[in-house]
């Protein structure tokens, strides 16, 4: 990688082997460029102290305080029988709150002599409780002194940087690093081009890195934040640009749909006319499949907007054309649920060589893993003879042994949910690159549309088809109102009285062979989390000797075998079953008209996302819908907090939002793919849409004038750097 060597060098050259090898484990942080642009959390002023007050439990925190008080009790112990056990107590303020620190057995010694009352320090540690107080149980800590030239030297200016810290290295550790390394600034090559950083007042990039890393004033901070945020912006659009750029220069089969074909005599059978959307969404497809170049598009929409039926048009559009279509679905389930519905919407259209077949028909089979072996042979021979125009499977449809004939739309389906390299597989086995329409029932806000998916054109689904109901939606407190719960299953009841049918959802399976551990991972955010999530086979047996006795119960998780799934699945479609406790296998995709209920059991340990698809199962048919989310969670809880948003909105975009902002984003290039450090550091892809949305249209000018960058090579540097061979071939397979 062609850097320029001082951001390059080993931070172990620089720092020693020691403190290298803490950053590179707990921070990532490998050359000194990666510590250059560990940026501060925040900042504390020298005159003014923190709020102690608003102190996060159980989190790894930085505070600067003042020493208030400070004692030195002896006791007995069974270590020190005689009492000659030494616990210091020291009480720091800051004005507004006041916080307690404990020390004990041979880690008195120096505090007792340092932290004397009116001594101001900055403090390190983990927030616990005990006795009802917040406290610090042996805090790192380093002194403030004025008068000490170190402290001087190291926070120099009125503004003390705060950095992201772990348990292991402290923030002023992290603060002493960047000191050494900080000269190296200067050596930045700056990837911004002179007339766009002049043209927007941006500040250099060394300056951005000394004014972040060393300000004087929060203008300093504000002027190289706008810098900062810039470059991450910019260059990430200008990979997206260029991926959309190289896309647009491949060959593709145009797939125009010929008149009186699959397509015509499909729509003819539609017994209701397409929503606005759907035909506006529909033109923008055939627009681009009708093209010499790969169609790469994302089709956004509301949970029940009618994605399917535009993708289905889409691939026999693509068959009257001659081509084959091949839609990937996340599990089997969904798979099965996809090739039952797409087989009842097309009717004889789907008989394909097969007496009572239509005219124009084709064959559509499906393909997952657990399929027998002569199903599985004849799939395989209809795909690789043409004979089968749609196939419809899981990650089966990429193993080697899957050949086309001439394969010319790919449909993936819930796209999150699959790596780049599955995708790439599938786009392998056309003759020339097929086109591509990627669905997600996850509404994205427009920001993370253009830079997740920056190097796809996107279309938005966002009216629901006529007849489709709107939904209730209830947070059922179980703790502190525990008659709300009974009056839930009364609920259940009366809609399966009324010929309705219901969805359980619970977060776990409940077999003994479960790991045990595996509750265990998500830090509980209070008291209510420490029990272990309810389980689909404990609730099932639960409601059918109890409140749901004498309806007809049946379970559905992921660890069934794959014929039992689609049994239930079949005699629930069919309304033989009244009540279907299940997993979050049934979230995406699964349409059973006749369920009006859902209820969601310990709602909070479900994303916001989730939540919104899950609930999309219902109110799917005539009759209206209702989503009861049960909690343990205490009123002022955030989770209680999270799920209250969700039953407030049926806007999927306003709870995107909601989500995001709460998981913060992941990396944005690799986030499906990588565990890697985040690539945006300053960047916030929900408060910086005005600055994506500037970076994107300056991208793509550059691009078009000069697709390589050769005259800008400073950008093509930076660019290098953002796009490791990881993120370089996730951009090349997207």
């Amino acid at each position: 990688m062609d850097l320029v060597p001082a951001l390059e060098e080993p931070l172990k050259k620089v720092l020693g082997p020691a403190t290298a090898k803490v950053m590179a484990e707990h921070l990532g942080l490998h050359t000194v460029g990666d510590l250059l642009h560990h940026y501060p959390r925040r900042y504390e002023e020298r005159g003014q102290l923190t709020h102690l007050a608003d102190l996060p439990l159980d989190e790894h925190v930085t505070v600067v305080a003042q020493v208030a008080d400070a004692r030195l009790h002896t006791f007995a112990s069974a270590k020190a029988p005689r009492g000659k056990g030494q616990r210091l107590e020291v009480t720091i303020t800051d004005g507004s709150g006041r916080l307690q620190l404990v020390f004990f057995g041979h880690g008195v010694h120096k505090p007792h002599k340092e932290l004397l009352p009116g001594t101001r320090a900055m403090f390190a540690g983990k927030v616990s409780v005990f006795n009802r107080r917040l406290q610090l149980a042996h805090p790192a800590y380093e002194l403030l002194r004025g008068d000490s030239e170190e402290a001087v030297d190291t926070w120099a200016g009125a503004l003390i940087p705060i950095y992201p810290a772990t348990a292991k290295l402290e923030s002023w550790k992290i603060g002493k690093a960047i000191q050494t390394v900080l000269p190296s600034a200067q050596e930045a090559v700056d990837p911004l081009p002179d007339s766009l950083r002049e043209g927007r007042a941006l500040v250099s990039l060394p300056e951005a890195l000394l004014k972040i890393h060393r300000p004087h004033t929060k203008a300093d901070v504000a002027g190289a934040r706008d810098r900062l945020k810039w470059d991450e912006a910019f260059v990430l659009q200008i990979a997206l640009a260029r991926r959309r750029h190289a896309d647009a220069q491949l060959p593709a089969v145009p797939r125009k749909p010929k008149p009186d074909g699959l397509l015509t005599a499909f729509d003819d059978r539609l017994p209701f006319t397409l929503t606005e959307g759907q035909q506006r969404v529909s033109k923008e497809i055939f627009d681009d499949l009708a093209t010499e170049h790969p169609m790469h598009r994302l089709l956004q929409g509301e949970v029940g907007s009618g994605k399917t039926m535009v993708a289905l048009r889409a691939m026999l559009a693509t068959v009257d054309a001659g081509g084959q279509a091949a839609m990937l679905a996340p599990t089997e389930v969904l798979a099965q649920q996809h090739h039952r519905s797409i087989v009842e919407m097309m009717g004889e259209l789907a008989e394909g060589g097969m007496l009572g077949g239509a005219e124009q028909a084709t064959k559509v089979v499906l393909l997952t893993g657990s399929m027998g072996v002569a199903a599985r042979r004849q799939a395989l021979l209809d795909l690789v003879t043409g004979e089968a125009g749609i196939v419809i499977g899981t990650h089966a449809l990429i193993e080697d042994k899957v050949q086309f004939h001439d394969l010319g739309l790919v449909v993936v389906d819930e796209q999150h949910r699959f790596g780049v390299e599955q995708r790439d597989a599938l786009r392998g086995k056309g003759k020339q690159p097929p086109h591509l329409l990627v669905m997600t029932a996850t509404p994205i806000p427009r920001t993370v549309a253009m830079t997740v998916f920056g190097d796809l054109e996107t279309s938005v689904l966002d009216q629901l088809p006529a007849g489709r109901s709107p939904i209730a939606s209830h947070v059922v407190p179980a703790a502190d109102k525990p008659h709300f719960l009974a009056r839930a299953w009364e609920r259940v009841r009366e809609e399966v009285e009324n010929g309705h049918q219901a969805y359980i959802v619970c977060p776990r399976i409940g077999d003994e062979d479960e790991d045990p551990k595996a509750a265990k991972k998500k830090p509980p955010e209070d008291e209510a989390e420490k029990r272990p999530p309810l389980a689909v086979l404990d609730v099932a047996d639960q409601l059918a000797k109890g409140p749901l006795q004498s309806l007809k119960v049946e379970v559905l998780h992921g660890r069934m075998q794959p014929d039992d799934k689609d049994a239930v699945m079949r005699r629930f479609a069919a309304g033989e079953t009244d009540v279907l406790v299940a997993t979050t296998v049934i979230e995406v995709g699964v349409n059973v008209p006749n369920a009006t209920v859902m209820v969601i059991m310990d709602a909070d340990r479900f994303g916001v996302s989730q939540l919104h698809q899950l609930r999309g199962r219902v109110g799917r048919g005539s009759a209206a819908g209702l989503c009861l989310l049960v909690t343990e969670m205490p009123e002022a809880s955030p989770a209680r907090q999270r799920l209250n948003s969700v039953a407030a909105t049926l806007d999927g975009f306003e709870l995107s939002r909601i989500d995001l902002e709460q998981r913060r984003e992941g990396d944005v290039l690799g986030q499906a793919q990588s565990g890697t450090r985040s690539s945006l550091r300053m960047l916030a892809v929900i408060d910086d849409e005005e600055i994506i949305a500037e970076a994107r249209e300056e991208a793509v000018r550059i691009v078009a004038a000069d697709p390589d960058l050769e005259h800008l090579p400073a950008l093509r540097t930076a660019l290098d750097a953002l796009l490791d061979e990881e993120r370089e071939q996730y951009l090349e397979k997207g």
